[in-house]
């Protein structure tokens, strides 16, 4: 897939795969770890790529490290038909997001960080998968991610991770332009490890 996530695991190509891949999960609202990893490799044998689940994975983690996607909350989900077997799916992701962060049944939505960028032929994944009409309430989705960027904060301090507290730092920004949230608190926490 090019510089997508099959392809390199460069610093250079990191960006571009990971707009991608907000591209992706952006057709749809939201897509599962499982359903975004499907979608990739129905576009490599689209393009007749080999399918590199490995490089996919990794590829998904930097995403989400780098808030380009953001794992979701259930509360913050909705689908079509949100009753009988929609709502035991919902219900499913529920439990699956409680049990495990890493499972391939949470959901991840587009990000702060994001750019989103359809790579080629991803025009036809609506078509291919089987999904229902998706949406996302906001609000809750931004609760939740600047919960998430204040604990990683929290933990890049700890651990004294100054290049992952750079990271952080911008997303503050982009949190602020990408919700109606107030990220100023965890930017001076940031910036005053970053300088002490």
């Amino acid at each position: 897939m090019g510089d997508g996530p099959a392809g390199s695991e460069d610093d250079a190509p990191s960006v571009a795969a990971r707009d991608d891949l907000a591209g992706v999960v952006d057709l749809f609202e939201w897509l599962t770890r499982e359903e975004l990893s499907r979608a990739l490799s129905e576009l490599a044998f689209k393009q007749r790529a080999e399918v590199d689940d490995e490089a996919i994975a990794a590829g998904i983690d930097v995403a989400v490290a780098e808030y380009a996607l953001v794992p979701a909350p259930p509360a913050a989900l909705s689908e079509a038909g949100g009753s009988g077997d929609r709502g035991a799916a919902l219900a499913d992701l529920t439990a699956a997001a409680d049990r495990d962060a890493e499972s391939g049944a949470v959901a991840l939505a587009v990000g702060p960080a994001a750019f989103p960028s359809l790579p080629p032929d991803a025009e036809d994944l609506p078509h291919i998968l089987d999904v229902p009409e998706r949406g996302v309430d906001r609000e809750t989705l931004s609760e939740a991610v600047l919960g998430r960027l204040s604990e990683d904060a929290v933990a890049a301090i700890g651990a004294g991770d100054a290049d992952r507290l750079e990271v952080l730092a911008d997303v503050t920004y982009d949190i602020e332009a990408w919700a109606p949230v107030d990220a100023g608190d965890i930017r001076e926490r940031i910036v005053d490890e970053l300088d002490g």
